[in-house]
């Protein structure tokens, strides 16, 4: 069984900054380089999107482009751990962010619909 655990939200201001952790385990062998990764988020009454994704296998990271510049997806493999560095933030970006994973890393991660495994989220408000 997977868990994720994301931290890191919080309130902060127009222009910045926030680096979200997700914490992932799972049954003996567990490790990120055998699952697809994802932060989506979502606004109450909106479907959820897809902020960023990667393959634990070390394939090419993919930003939706409303954050592409100021968001960097990295892995951490020996831990475990997924980071999400959010700079130049922007009111926009205020979301509940969640940690997704799912064990089809073989497909180019944008194209996955359904992913198996997601966290409880972290809330992100950027606010003046």
């Amino acid at each position: 069984q997977v868990q994720l655990v994301e931290s890191g939200g919080g309130s902060v201001q127009p222009g910045g900054s926030l680096r979200l952790s997700c914490a992932a385990s799972g049954d003996s062998g567990f490790t990120l380089e055998h699952y697809a990764i994802a932060w989506f988020r979502q606004v109450p009454g909106m479907e959820r999107e897809k902020v960023s994704c990667t393959s634990g296998s070390g394939a090419s990271t993919f930003y939706q482009a409303s954050v592409k510049g100021r968001f960097t997806m990295s892995l951490d493999t020996a831990k475990n751990t997924v980071y999400l560095l959010m700079n130049n933030l922007k009111p926009e970006d205020t979301a509940v962010y969640f940690c997704v994973l799912d064990p089809d890393y073989t497909t180019w991660c944008p194209t996955i619909i359904d992913w198996d495994y997601w966290g409880r989220g972290t809330q992100v408000t950027v606010s003046s």
